[in-house]
């Protein structure tokens, strides 16, 4: 979660615990929970643990997790129109998982921006290898064709774009301690998408997310972690 220093949430404000933040940022280790009635309501175990390595390098922009989240259950819909099953297309793959919405004015292109670029100074094969997902906290909105537009121009043609009913996603999220809002509409007319603003590494050898970054996550960042993630070794 960034620090934003206001009293309430912007559009992009990251709802997943603050303490991943700040532990991190002092060097020590926390065990942080999340969860929601949401997730009780559709009878679903959404809550959520992290353990957090802080490390004494407040330079990296990696968190590494040392209890990694599972790798959520998510089945949606790509940008073909087709079924997609996160876990067993991305099985056995270095993936990094984003959730965000295509009308954000900021964050979330800028995310995956910085991903893209990082990825092209990659060997070819490991581009092939690398799996990037970005799934929308907006569907009403984020349509399958809207994300095939979308997504080419504001990161690579290859990453992959999901969609679906708000509440799978949300239950989806909250299995590796992300929030998301409902969107709603603001007094100016304006809809707004509450959501986590943080990129979650998954491991290509145990298929678990074991690595987090947040929005100050930089093309550097990436291009130097990426060769490692791919790997499934720490950053």
């Amino acid at each position: 979660m960034s620090a934003e220093k206001t009293s309430s949430p912007s559009p992009r404000t990251p709802l997943i615990v603050a303490a991943v933040a700040i532990v991190a940022a002092l060097g020590i280790t926390a065990a942080v929970a999340l969860g929601g009635d949401d997730g009780k309501a559709s009878g679903q175990n959404t809550s959520a643990v992290a353990e957090v390595s802080g490390g004494s390098d407040s330079t990296k922009a990696a968190t590494v997790l040392d209890r990694p989240f599972t790798k959520p259950a998510l089945v949606l819909t790509d940008t073909k129109g087709q079924k997609y099953d996160l876990r067993e297309r991305t099985k056995g793959k270095p993936t990094l998982i984003y959730f965000g919405y295509t009308h954000c004015p900021d964050v979330c292109p800028l995310t995956m921006s910085n991903i893209a670029i990082a990825k092209k100074q990659l060997p070819k094969a490991d581009q092939d290898k690398l799996q990037v997902v970005f799934v929308t906290t907006d569907p009403e909105r984020d349509t399958a064709a809207e994300l095939a537009k979308w997504l080419p121009a504001a990161g690579d043609p290859t990453f992959t774009g999901l969609t679906g009913a708000f509440s799978t996603i949300q239950a989806g999220a909250r299995q590796i301690g992300i929030g998301i809002d409902p969107p709603k509409k603001e007094k100016d007319g304006k809809v707004v998408s509450m959501h986590g603003a943080q990129v979650i590494a998954f491991s290509p050898t145990t298929d678990q997310g074991y690595v987090l970054y947040g929005e100050d996550a930089t093309i550097d960042d990436y291009a130097k972690d990426l060769p490692k993630l791919i790997k499934g070794e720490n950053p």
